[in-house]
Parts: C-alpha cells; structure tokens; sequence
C-alpha cells in the first residue's frame, strides 16, 4: 500500500483538476511559493491550510478527511448512518422531497449507486424484477441494466446504458473508488455487440423508455444534493426524480 504525504495528495487533486499552482494560490489567498512549498513537503500545513485549499479544489469530504489525517491531524467530517439522529434534519428533508415528488417516481442513493430509500411510486416496479436483485446493497446500475431488473422494461437500453456510463465516468474523474470503477469495468466499460446508443458527453435531458402493461413510459431526471454538507452521508447522496416526458406518461401515473 502506497502511503502519500499530505503534499503529493494536493498535488494530485490539483492535477486533477486542471489547475496550476498559480491559479491554485490565487483562488486560496496564497503565495505560489507556499503552494509549492506544500507539495514538495518542504512546509508543514496548518489544517486550516489543507482545507483552505481542498475546497479550491473541490475535494469531497471523504478525501478531505484523508488529506489531514496525511498532515498529521484528525479527521474533521464524520460519516453517520443516513438514520442517525444528528442527521435527523437532513432525513427529514430527504423524506419530504420523496413524498412530494409522488405520484412519480423518486429514490435515493449513494456515492456507489446503491439505492437508500425510494418513494411508494417506485414499489411497483421493484415488484418486477428477480428477488435476488434486491438483496442489499440494491445497486441502481446493476438494477437498471440487468434483464432481470429494469432492463427488460426499458426500450432504449443503449440510451440509458451511454447515459450510466457518462455519469459514472465523470464522478470517476471527479473522485477515484475503487468499487465504482470496478462497478463501471463490470457493466459498463464494454458495450453488448449491436446495442450502442448515443454518444452522451454532458447530462442532457435523454428520455427513458419503459414498455409497462402494453404502454410506453417517457420519463425524464432530476438529481437534487444537498449544498454545504458538513457530514460525508449527506455529501455523497443524491436524490433522483422522475418526470413525465409527456401526457401519456403523466396519465398513467396520475390514473
């Protein structure tokens, strides 16, 4: 296992992102000599420092943590069960926009794409796929491409599948996992002969499809996260609403 220092993260993240050790100073109020200084380990950051220049760099609050515990100093974001009381507030909201979004489908899910909780408007589709789909952890990729999940309903797959995979490619480059890119080699690095879709570079309002009881479903996404999380559960969910594309679509929910 390769250790890093404190250093040698920022300079990674700064890489990353496409920022010189200029820019990167200047957003955080800096010298590019103490930037420097940082990377090459020649000056110990004060944890105010790391965190001043991980937010420049957008550093998600789990990488954060990594990046003090590097410079020597506890973490400083906690990561509590969505159910935990200190997160009684956020659950609350969360439970709010799913309720509200009913008649349409809504569900939750995490920084791996396993659903947390849904709406009573996505019960019925669950109730359509194969049972060991549903052992948790419930896996919205897996569950959306698999035939035994969603896949057999959706009539533009190719659509869907370019969709995942220019989603998950970006939170890739936006903060490696490990498991969500083993997640993406296994369903998504390669396409099934004969079902290319388009080429999604940019989330685009690309509707999908469901075949349900001899109708066609047009249905569209939101994604809603939270602003100035300060816990990492609430910084890594994401709240997906679905929307009809059209008035049939609307009906048949609505009905």
């Amino acid at each position: 296992m390769i250790v890093y220092t404190v250093g040698e993260l920022l300079r990674q993240w700064r890489k990353r992102r496409g920022v010189s050790q200029l820019d990167l100073a200047i957003a955080a109020d800096v010298s590019a000599r103490h930037v420097s200084l940082v990377e090459t380990g020649r000056s110990k950051p004060s944890a105010d420092m790391v965190l001043r220049l991980a937010e420049q760099l957008q550093v998600p609050l789990r990488e954060r943590n990594r990046l003090l515990l590097a410079a020597g100093f506890a973490p400083r974001y906690a990561e509590r069960p969505l159910d935990d009381t200190a997160l009684s507030a956020a659950l609350d909201a969360v439970r709010r926009v799913l309720r509200a979004h009913e008649p349409y489908p809504a569900l939750v899910f995490d920084r791996r794409w396993n659903i947390l909780m849904t709406n009573r408007a996505v019960e019925p589709f669950l109730g359509q796929v194969a049972p060991e789909l549903l052992r948790p952890p419930v896996n919205l990729v897996r569950l959306g491409l698999d035939p035994r999940g969603f896949a057999s309903m959706v009539v533009n797959l190719a659509d869907v599948r370019a969709v995942f995979r220019a989603r998950i490619a970006r939170q890739l480059a936006t903060a490696p996992d490990p498991e969500l890119a083993a997640l993406y080699d296994e369903l998504l690095a390669h396409e099934p002969e004969g079902t290319a879709g388009r080429r999604v570079d940019a989330d685009v309002v690309i509707p999908m499809v469901l075949r349900v009881g001899g109708r066609e479903l047009r249905l569209f996404s939101t994604i809603t996260t939270f602003g100035t999380p300060m816990d990492i559960t609430v910084d890594e969910i994401a709240i997906e609403s679905y929307y009809p594309a059209d008035a049939e679509s609307a009906a048949y929910f609505e009905g």
